[in-house]
């Protein structure tokens, strides 16, 4: 799958908004306004899984090398995955539900 392909416009499955493309070269893969994403990964950006499953924020962890990311739950299957926070874009995160996240 190209790049381009990966990373295009979506309706948030969770909160009904639409989601545009990032224009920093990198792929948004979750809704900057509520966070959720949705389980169509095996590996990151094939669009493989049958899943199809919601995957809800349930924290934030550090890591030296990606720095802060979301964790993500599938709702229907369990699958846990690490999304990199999108901070310096036309569209950043919510900065309100990061801190929220952090607090847990």
């Amino acid at each position: 799958m190209s790049k381009k392909s990966e990373n295009s416009a979506f309706i948030c499955i969770n909160c009904k908004k639409e989601v545009v493309p990032l224009s920093n070269g990198s792929c948004r893969n979750h809704c900057p306004d509520c966070l959720h994403s949705l389980h169509v990964d095996d590996k990151t950006g094939d669009r493989q899984n049958s899943c199809h499953g919601i995957m809800k924020p349930i924290g934030i962890e550090f890591n030296t090398k990606k720095g802060y990311q979301i964790v993500h739950r599938c709702m229907k299957c369990g699958f846990i995955r690490l999304n990199k926070i999108a901070q310096d874009t036309d569209m950043p995160d919510n900065f309100d539900l990061i801190l929220k996240l952090m607090r847990k």
